[in-house]
């Protein structure tokens, strides 16, 4: 009965033995997740053609996105001032507009 004793007293295998089953159950239960996460990429992989076509259409280039605000007119705006929490939003506004 004394070594039992001596073994609830050693800090080691009071804190040390637990931590290491924690880090080693971790580290199988995160092994776990990271397979469903791989599992669910390769479903996803199998797409549709049809599908795949509609996501490839629908890709913006920065080019495409140029062309379309080239010709825009951007020196005649208006600065607004916005609200500021004491004062009512629909008659400030209006004056300065």
């Amino acid at each position: 009965m004394a070594w039992m004793r001596r073994l609830r007293k050693n800090k080691s295998l009071q804190y040390g033995v637990p931590m290491m089953v924690l880090i080693v159950g971790g580290s199988f239960g995160l092994r776990e997740f990271a397979q469903v996460r791989y599992d669910i990429q390769k479903i996803r992989g199998k797409m549709d053609p049809e599908l795949e076509k509609k996501l490839k259409k629908s890709k913006v280039t920065l080019e495409e996105e140029y062309e379309k605000i080239k010709n825009t007119p951007f020196d005649d705006w208006k600065n607004i001032r916005g609200p500021r929490p004491w004062e009512e939003t629909g008659s400030d506004q209006e004056k300065q507009q």
